[in-house]
């Protein structure tokens, strides 16, 4: 089944730290680069973190600094490393191909940062 499924997600208060994870499945994982999106209530799904299938990565203003991507190709995870949370930060969190979608979207993960 070519899906990927996001876990992590929680309440945590503003400062906090959380890790997502995301397994999905090997054969398009290993060919692709992959990124975390979120999607806020009534807002747009964003791409937020992006990292090449060689290790290169691409954030957005909003988390740069905060946020750390990272991805084990061996296991064909992905992670999504956030420090320092904001109230800002909180969104229902997916995790996918990068910039094109190849997987079909998940449930995700929510986070939320109370202030």
């Amino acid at each position: 089944q070519v899906q990927s499924v996001e876990s992590g997600g929680g309440l945590v208060q503003a400062g906090g730290s959380l890790r997502l994870s995301c397994a999905a499945s090997g054969s398009i994982f290993r060919r692709y680069a992959m990124g975390w999106y979120r999607q806020a209530a009534g807002k747009q799904r964003d791409l937020v973190a992006q990292i090449t299938t060689g290790g290169s990565t691409n954030y957005a203003d909003s988390v740069k600094g905060r946020f750390t991507i990272s991805r084990d190709n061996t296991d064909n995870m992905l992670y999504l490393q956030m420090n320092s949370l904001k109230p800002e930060d909180t969104a229902v969190y997916f995790c996918n191909t990068a910039p094109n979608i190849h997987y079909f979207w998940g449930q995700g993960t929510q986070v939320t940062v109370s202030s």
